[in-house]
């Protein structure tokens, strides 16, 4: 019994992690870091603020997404252990197209990325071989946190590359998608991160075109060991615009702050570019590697939909446990 309850902390703290963490960058998506500072005081975001109109705690697209994710691996997860075998990937794409259409009312619309709404209006669906264009914005990776939560870790690799090859066609943009799928999966089984990233990385260097994705996964665990501050480092990975940089910024700042969520988090979104999807995949990590009681209480009270998230996340571990855990 302790050991279920120690997993699903893990599974809140990375579904209710990663919402905090977009909505916590949001406000300072596309400032400066100077600007940040300016705008929000010297030591920048510590909090939630309102952002385009939105109350604080309100979360963008990024979790919009994140969360038909996880609906789709729900889905897939479920008719598995009805002893179906439908395609993941229809799968997914169905629950993308929902979102897409969802970006048509403008209450719904929360900074939807071009290369998504562009994809998902056509009338293909990108595959790691049919490339739907030869985008590598960070809008494959940082949705990709469920599929870590709801399948086997030998197969979640492959998977997040196929759901964000859906939308993202350069190697960077959905390789790194994978990476992150698998990082989760790992975690959440207790491995430290320093080790998780290990084992991705060897499942990484199988893949062709991996030389980008590698080169800042290294950078990033190279610059974590050093004496810079955060706001010195992470320009030295890039601003997360693009999905390497993306994975590295967030790879930083967990391993820089292993063991405290709210520095870890605020640091992944102090700075020059993506705040929100660094902010996002930072608190996925770091809430499945700590747990929910890491995560302060202030921000979970008031993030966007907390409870649904919550709900998620008990119905993603009770899929991973084959149908066992629904009524925890």
């Amino acid at each position: 019994m302790a050991d279920c309850v120690k997993m699903q902390s893990r599974y809140s703290g990375c579904v209710l992690g990663s919402a905090i963490g977009d909505a916590m960058g949001a406000p300072g998506e596309f400032m400066s870091h100077h600007r940040i500072k300016q705008f929000f005081g010297e030591r920048g975001i510590l909090d939630f603020h309102e952002y385009e109109g939105l109350p604080p705690g309100s979360y963008t697209d990024d979790t919009q997404m994140t969360i038909a994710t996880a609906i789709g691996c729900i889905a897939v997860s479920r008719r598995r252990l009805e002893g179906e075998y439908p395609d993941p990937i229809e799968m997914l794409h169905g629950q993308y197209i929902k979102w897409r259409h969802g970006q048509d009312d403008p209450a719904q619309r929360r900074g939807p990325g071009k290369t998504c709404l562009t994809s998902l209006s056509s009338e293909k669906i990108g595959t790691v071989n049919e490339r739907i264009n030869n985008s590598k914005g960070c809008g494959g990776v940082m949705r990709m946190a469920p599929v870590g939560l709801c399948f086997r870790s030998d197969e979640v690799f492959r998977l997040g590359t196929d759901f964000a090859a859906i939308t993202h066609g350069h190697p960077s943009g959905y390789l790194t998608a994978g990476f992150l799928a698998e990082l989760i999966s790992h975690i959440i089984k207790g491995k430290s991160t320093e080790d998780a990233i290990q084992s991705c990385v060897e499942r990484l260097l199988t893949w062709d075109e991996h030389e980008e994705t590698l080169e800042k996964v290294k950078l990033a665990e190279r610059l974590a060991r050093g004496g810079l501050i955060a706001e010195e480092t992470i320009p030295q990975i890039g601003e997360g615009w693009i999905a390497e940089e993306a994975l590295g910024i967030a790879l930083y700042c967990s391993l820089k702050f292993p063991g405290d969520f709210a520095e870890g988090v605020l640091a992944s979104v102090n700075h020059s570019g993506d705040s929100d999807s660094t902010g996002a995949i930072v608190g996925a990590i770091l809430g499945a590697s700590l747990g929910v009681e890491a995560i302060p209480a202030r921000w979970i009270e008031r993030v966007e939909n907390a409870e649904y998230l919550q709900k998620l996340a008990v119905e993603m571990l009770d899929v991973s446990e084959g149908g066992r855990n629904l009524s925890l």
